[in-house]
């Protein structure tokens, strides 16, 4: 569906060093291109993929990144343990807390998330959907 999400950052370092945390657990890892004649940036695919991709920039327009309010990234998770290794990893690298791991009942049953704010304050869930076809109960 998607062929890239972009999210901006004010310290690229600190970034990729927070996103390699998070998305590891997820099955993500960074690749090792640099982007397309676009600004500095770090990138993250599933292993043998090209796309989708996940970028984190510093903004072309050289001014300081913002988080958009009502802007979030879920991102989906193999399982409720990877949720939790996930926003565990998010909070010591330097993430803020906006929702523990659990369960969302009334996304559907079986739907197990948990909500992180990177560094620069751009909102992530980390979602485990065992409401669909396909996926198991969550357990943590």
């Amino acid at each position: 569906m998607f062929s890239h999400v972009s999210v901006g950052t004010r310290d690229l370092e600190r970034a990729a060093a927070f996103y390699d945390a998070v998305l590891a657990p997820i099955g993500l890892c960074r690749r090792a291109v640099a982007p397309d004649g676009g600004p500095a940036a770090a990138c993250w695919v599933q292993p043998g993929s090209a796309l989708p991709r996940f970028y984190v920039y510093e903004p072309f327009d050289g001014q300081l990144a913002s988080a958009g309010n009502g802007s979030m990234v879920a991102f989906l998770a193999p399982s409720a343990a990877a949720v939790h290794r996930a926003y565990d990893n998010g909070l010591r690298a330097g993430g803020q807390d906006e929702g523990a791991p659990g369960e969302r009942a009334r996304y559907g049953a079986g739907y197990y998330g948990a909500y992180l704010r990177d560094p620069d304050g751009n909102k992530l869930h980390f979602v485990y959907r065992g409401d669909q076809d396909g996926f198991a109960s969550p357990t943590p």
